[in-house]
């Protein structure tokens, strides 16, 4: 799949109760990415969440963190799609991810949501489409679904946090490839890390 990316979403919860939580590692990830491309995040209440606009190889991509909570995801990515007439093949969702472990990080095009409910909202809000790509931020698992909810809103320890934040800044390093459609590339890069 050789499709460029021109909109990256990072997943998560608004509000200074869920900063920093598992939950939003994917948000974190488009902080981070905002902040290395020099670009402030700002509230636009027509896309539900905080936005920029960045230059990434020379490439006009746009930013979105909906502050909808993780559920309703989907309204403000939709809403932003829409308005920039962005195809959803054209999507990047990062987001947190219980089936790999804290440091771990991987591209992943297409298919479904895999219990994750972020997801979920935006593959029914782009009409079941779910051609768009992935960030999977390894978060681990608390080892029983029971616990998943609770744990998912909580922060990390001290250690799995520096592990996230350094696939975050790996996944950050590949990016250029992923931006540019060249998926191969990315995922080499990105997974023999």
């Amino acid at each position: 799949m050789e499709t460029p990316v021109d909109m990256i979403v990072g997943l998560g919860n608004p509000g200074s109760k869920y900063q920093r939580t598992r939950h939003n590692a994917g948000a974190d990830f488009v902080r981070e990415l905002a902040h290395s491309a020099g670009a402030t995040l700002s509230t636009e209440t027509k896309f539900f969440g905080e936005t920029a606009r960045i230059s990434l190889n020379g490439r006009d991509i746009r930013l979105l963190i909906p502050s909808t909570y993780m559920n309703c995801s989907g309204q403000s990515v939709n809403a932003m799609a829409k308005f920039y007439q962005i195809a959803p093949q054209s999507i990047l969702v990062a987001h947190d991810e219980l089936d790999h472990n804290p440091g771990s990080v991987r591209f992943k095009i297409g298919g479904g949501h895999g219990g994750h409910n972020g997801l979920r909202d935006i593959i029914k809000s782009l009409g079941n489409n779910k051609e768009f790509a992935r960030l999977r931020i390894g978060i681990g698992h608390p080892g029983h679904a029971d616990q998943v909810a609770d744990y998912v809103l909580k922060k990390a320890s001290k250690g799995d946090q520096q592990l996230i934040e350094k696939s975050i800044n790996n996944a950050l390093n590949c990016l250029p490839f992923a931006t540019d459609g060249q998926w191969e590339q990315a995922m080499n890069k990105l997974h023999s890390n």
